[in-house]
């Protein structure tokens, strides 16, 4: 595929379209300091002089109040002098940065702005910002783009899928939590003893238990291309999560290797194997437990809105000293991706699990669904949510924590609020603030 040639058909759809407002929105008119300039910009541009537009663009985008087209024209400019053959990388970088920077601040104002965001995932792709590009180009095409741009973003996101080779995943937060073990805070119980229920009072150390803590994680990946369709992925994950009572601390350490199959230019598979290893409470002498097993991974996009996703992994679980709890754990999950417009997102998944350990009362079957919601608004702010029901049914007597040879059945409903803002940055990261219940 020639990826000059792609990106050569963008900016011809730029330059033809850099007079036109984005999504025909009404502009008010350029001061008239600015307005020869950018007259003579335009027509450098149009030349494909892009290294004199940005001397005259420049000072202007840097001024006080710059105005709407100043920034695009030279976000524009800024993207293809980075284009220019045998450019040194360090300056080839600081053009892309700049124009990142101006589409950026504009589409923390006004996140609908199709054109603009066509722009910034083009700045993002040749910098090699592969997920922030792929991210934008999508929302892109749920804009219903011309039947052209359309055709050039889809290409562009089948490179990506191909040239795919390094990601990595690193990640802070900070988890204040009014009940960190998910125990009951009843004071009372009541137990059924001989056809009667009895009271018991609960421990004050029984009760709930709250505190702050801290979770960080760090993962990457590696795809080796063994073929034009197929890859080696090897990868690997870490994750801690600390209390300031050590016993909820938790750390999680995985890997995986295996195959990836593009299949066609819309759909691919993965098939791994995977291992974890998870240590819980204070000291790291000995894991928890730890398990190995595959896991198979699908992805196709259905239209230029809709993706779905698949997800099947079957692992065999091992403890160090509660054996009891030793067996397979199987979970199948299915979801969707929906972009309503390039400002709002929508997802769905439900899934299916299951724990077979040998202890009977331990086993376990569960259901679960989940919806959320994502939307950029003006100004900067994203907000959204998500809402989640789980269904967990145990087997076996859990006598006496129900009647008589009863077994146990649990429904947990989790719902998160969350907010940020876009223009709110440190270092490439913007923080979110979130609610759980």
């Amino acid at each position: 595929m020639n990826c000059p040639l792609l990106c050569r058909a963008l900016a011809v759809v730029a330059c033809a379209l850099i007079a036109v407002p984005a999504l025909a929105a009404k502009h008010t008119p350029p001061p008239s300091h600015a307005a020869a300039g950018m007259a003579e910009a335009r027509k450098l541009i149009r030349d494909r002089n892009f290294e004199a537009a940005l001397e005259i663009l420049r000072p202007l985008a840097r001024s006080p109040g710059v105005h709407a087209r100043v920034g695009f024209m030279f976000g524009l400019a800024a993207v293809e002098a980075a284009r220019k053959p045998d450019l040194p990388e360090a300056e080839r970088d600081a053009l892309l940065d700049e124009a990142i920077a101006v589409f950026h601040a504009m589409l923390v104002a006004r996140p609908e702005l199709l054109r603009v965001r066509l722009e910034l995932a083009r700045a993002f792709y040749l910098k090699g910002e592969d997920r922030l590009a792929r991210r934008h180009f999508e929302q892109v095409l749920a804009g219903n783009p011309p039947s052209g741009v359309a055709l050039n973003v889809n290409r562009f996101l089948a490179e990506m899928r191909a040239r795919k080779r390094w990601s990595l995943r690193v990640g802070a937060s900070l988890l204040p939590d009014t009940n960190i073990g998910a125990g009951s805070d009843e004071r009372f119980i009541y137990i059924p003893v001989g056809g009667q229920l009895l009271r018991f009072r609960r421990d004050q150390e029984e009760l709930t238990t709250s505190g702050i803590g801290v979770s960080a994680w760090i993962g990457g990946e590696y795809q080796y291309p063994l073929s034009e369709r197929w890859r080696l992925r090897v990868g690997g994950d870490l994750s801690l999560r600390n209390y300031e009572t050590s016993q909820f601390d938790r750390t999680n350490l995985s890997g995986h290797v295996g195959p990836r199959w593009l299949i066609g230019r819309a759909s691919e598979v993965s098939l791994l194997l995977s291992g974890l290893h998870e240590w819980t409470g204070s000291g790291l002498d000995e894991p928890s437990y730890r398990g190995i097993g595959l896991r198979v991974e699908g992805r196709h996009r259905l239209n230029r809105r809709t993706t779905l996703n698949a997800r099947a992994a079957r692992h065999e679980r091992r403890y160090d000293e509660t054996t009891q709890r030793d067996g397979p754990v199987t979970d199948v999950s299915v979801g969707a991706d929906w972009l309503a417009s390039p400002t709002v997102r929508f997802d769905a998944s439900i899934g299916w699990g299951q724990e077979r350990p040998e202890t009977e009362s331990l086993r376990q079957s569960s259901r679960r669904v989940q919806v959320g919601a994502t939307a950029a608004l003006p100004w900067g702010f994203t907000v959204g949510g998500s809402g989640a029901l789980r269904w967990t049914e145990y087997e076996g007597n859990w006598f006496p924590f129900t009647g008589f040879g009863q077994s146990r059945s649990d429904l947990t409903r989790t719902f998160r609020l969350f907010a940020h803002n876009r223009a709110l940055t440190l270092e490439g990261f913007s923080p979110q603030v979130s609610v759980i219940i």
